[in-house]
């Protein structure tokens, strides 16, 4: 997957994330981000690879941003490798 294919399925996520306030509350916490931020920077790859890591790290709050979004569970992981960070960056 290509680092525009993977940002795409991110910002699926991000979407998911921002409708749901528990989860970005926690996300907030976990990341040091805030809404402010995370606005500013929703385009960027490398706060989209963190919101995937976000759902990585989670495998039922992975689950549930999938069914809701309806995506194949494997697709986080294929994107997160295309973006910064990921396995298919040359510099990790």
């Amino acid at each position: 997957m290509n680092e525009e294919q993977a940002k795409t399925v991110a910002l699926q996520a991000l979407t998911y994330l921002v409708g749901e306030p528990s989860a970005l509350q926690r996300f907030f916490d976990l990341s040091g981000v805030d809404g402010a931020d995370l606005r500013r920077r929703a385009d960027d790859p490398v706060m989209l690879a963190g919101v995937l890591d976000f759902f990585l790290g989670d495998e039922a709050q992975l689950l549930e941003m999938c069914q809701a979004t309806d995506m194949a569970g494997e697709t986080p992981a294929r994107a997160r490798r295309g973006l910064p960070g990921g396995q298919g960056d040359e510099w990790s």
